[in-house]
């Protein structure tokens, strides 16, 4: 392995750590890191870091890695005994962004396990929350793993472009055995920042608190790892597991399908052992494909938190270009103009515009920023309330959504574009190309529709609008450093006569 990293210039570093799991079930890992020079092939955003205080840097970490096997039943209730089973040796890469002064970092680690749907590395929530992220001091690490962001392969959207393929000079070095093996290279990823005072892949920071994030296949894939592997590995201290929808990740082959017995749902284990914040969309309950989160909803618990946000599409126009332009020194009518409905999604026409709600963005900030100070402090966020369902009505009909009079759901975490709304915002009932039925649909209410709503123009809508916020940021739901921005937004967008 280790001819395989003889890259010029790069410092090789070399750190005997713990073993993946309990030493009774895995074989102890020696991985080796090496420090790739260049930018890395990661789209994290078209503005520069280096200006807001932070670095950008590469490392490349080889070793062997253990697949695991569950000791019984994959039961809905989440309770997963695993053991390792096969090993296999494995190359992968992870990004890193930290502050370059040490006196801004805040001491945690966020680590993101990179989204591959598009059939390559996707560096998804670092999108959805790089705001909170370099303004609060946080670190940054983006994990390869999972093996299509390396080796490619089938995917949601097209074939993608693999790291092999998109730099074979760079990474054709790279081997990953398959996804089997991902959850212990997540874990030893995680690892490495735990020995970052011997490896220094995080330069001169040393983390106190390492928290694993992931976003809709990633968020499968969290939930077995924190059902079945968490409680072997004891690497990460939380986890925001975001648009996750109601199955889990099989262990043996690693498939976004739900494994056996889970066709109803599956819960996460009632005796987390680190806190655990769940973010879901409207999109996110409802059957498409895979089990809806509806079957899998669950109580709060002293160590789990589950925030469901109406109004809201599990992709949407941040998703797909507003998070990349959103720097701290954008100008709000810039970022306003990237908010505006739009039928159009990579080059596809959908049959009505996406869902296009600011609150997904910025209640998922909030949550990590509510996680965080849950392991830091001890203090649980705000309990959620779900959004209100009905079923249908005959044996296998669908559930729908119970709406109000402007046609949007009730119940769940409270935000002003769905108590002041402007537009009928839902997570559902749109198509068009590979990706329709993910991005939901923004209805702009016409002129004689606000005028009706607020009939003392907009003076009274941004009345409502601030009040509304208050509440939200007061429960925590909405952060505080968000709070302007959000109303310049809102009084950017009213389109009312008065």
């Amino acid at each position: 392995m280790r001819a395989m990293f003889r890259i010029l210039g790069a410092s090789v570093l070399v750190l005997a750590l713990a073993p993946a799991v309990l030493a009774q079930t895995a074989a102890p890992v020696n991985p080796t890191v090496v420090a790739v020079k260049g930018p890395p092939a990661l789209l994290l955003s078209n503005f520069d870091l280096a200006p807001l205080g932070y670095a950008t840097e590469e490392f490349f970490f080889s070793g062997t890695a253990s697949s695991y096997t569950l000791a019984g039943a994959a039961t809905p209730d989440g309770k997963w005994n695993a053991v390792a089973a096969a090993t296999s040796p494995f190359a992968s890469r992870i990004v890193v962004v930290r502050p370059t002064d040490p006196k801004k970092f805040n001491g945690t680690v966020v680590v993101e396990w990179l989204n591959v749907s598009g059939g390559s590395d996707g560096a998804v929530d670092w999108s959805m929350v790089h705001r909170e992220i370099l303004r609060g001091g946080y670190a940054y690490v983006g994990v390869s793993a999972q093996k299509v962001g390396v080796e490619g392969g089938p995917s949601l959207v097209g074939l993608g472009n693999p790291l092999k393929k998109a730099n074979p000079e760079r990474y054709g070095r790279l081997s990953h055995p398959g996804d089997s093996f991902a959850y212990d290279i997540y874990s030893q990823a995680g690892r490495l920042l735990r020995a970052a005072d011997t490896i220094k892949v995080l330069g001169p920071l040393v983390p106190r608190r390492v928290i694993a994030i992931g976003e809709s296949q990633s968020a499968v894939f969290l939930t077995t790892y924190v059902n079945a592997v968490d409680p072997l590995a004891k690497v990460f201290d939380g986890f925001l597991i975001h648009s996750r929808f109601g199955n889990a990740a099989s262990l043996e082959n690693a498939s976004m399908a739900a494994a056996p017995g889970q066709a109803g749902g599956v819960k996460l284990r009632t005796d987390l052992r680190a806190p655990v914040i769940t973010v879901l969309t409207e999109t996110d309950l409802m059957d498409s494909g895979i089990p809806g989160f509806r079957r899998a909803r669950q109580p709060d618990t002293d160590r789990l938190r589950i925030w469901e946000v109406p109004g809201t599409a599990h992709a949407d126009n941040y998703s797909f270009s507003v998070g990349v332009i959103d720097s701290p020194s954008l100008p709000v009518a810039k970022l306003a103009a990237g908010w505006e409905a739009t039928n159009k999604i990579l080059g596809t026409d959908l049959a009505k515009p996406m869902n296009n709600a600011p609150q997904h963005h910025y209640v998922v900030q909030a949550a990590l920023w509510n996680l965080d100070r849950w392991i830091r402090a001890g203090q649980p966020p705000s309990q959620g309330v779900p959004i209100k369902l009905k079923e249908g009505g005959a044996p296998g009909a669908p559930a729908s959504f119970v709406v109000d009079a402007n046609g949007l759901a009730e119940g769940g975490i409270r935000t002003p574009w769905v108590d002041v709304p402007t537009a009928r915002l839902s997570g559902v009932g749109n198509s068009g190309g590979q990706l329709g039925f993910l991005v939901g649909v923004s209805e702009p209410f016409d002129a004689a529709t606000l005028d009706r709503l607020y009939p003392g123009g907009k003076r009274e809508y941004l009345k409502k609008v601030e009040a509304s916020l208050s509440s939200a940021i007061k429960a925590g739901f909405i952060l505080a450093a968000d709070k302007q921005e959000i109303l310049d937004l809102a009084a950017i967008a009213y389109r009312g006569s008065r």
